[in-house]
């Protein structure tokens, strides 16, 4: 699995619609359809909101990890977002959650997953990144600074 080039054919909102944690996960997952990712849609949602049934997926300092998994899919998808004022995610630190990163995977392959969720939650954890991505004004900047950690350069405008 290749972190960057994951994330770069991921799918991206700057500013989600929904402020209800069912509404983001299908915010999510039909930004991934319209992408044309998904053969099924709703194998997909009903895969993360079944996982997000058992456990919550928020983190702490206003990140969220929905996920799931489903055989309908071969190969690892990845959807970003963001809510400037947050939502509930039911998150261990209470705090609303403000940057959402959903994966799907295939239910036969463990190993893309798990890397995954191990390399987004390592750069997310740094303050100075979530900071930036919050004041992020573009797609491009957002890869830019999950890919780059602390060295980005933001394009002119």
């Amino acid at each position: 699995m290749d972190f960057k080039s994951t994330l770069k054919k991921g799918c991206f909102a700057l500013e989600l619609k929904s402020d209800t944690k069912e509404g983001v996960i299908n915010e999510m997952i039909d930004l991934l359809d319209a992408a044309g990712k998904l053969p099924d849609k709703n194998a997909a949602l009903n895969s993360v909101i079944e996982r997000e049934k058992k456990m919550s997926t928020g983190m702490q300092c206003g990140v969220a990890i929905p996920h799931g998994k489903t055989d309908t899919i071969d190969d690892l998808l990845v959807a970003f977002a963001m809510k400037q004022g947050g939502i509930d995610f039911g998150s261990l630190d209470g705090q609303p959650s403000k940057i959402f990163v959903m994966t799907l995977s295939s239910s036969n392959r463990t190993g893309p997953h798990i890397q995954y969720l191990a390399e987004i939650s390592k750069v997310l954890n740094i303050p100075s990144v979530r900071e930036r991505l919050l004041a992020a004004q573009s797609i491009d900047e957002v890869i830019a600074i999950l890919t780059n950690g602390n060295s980005v350069t933001v394009p002119a405008q």
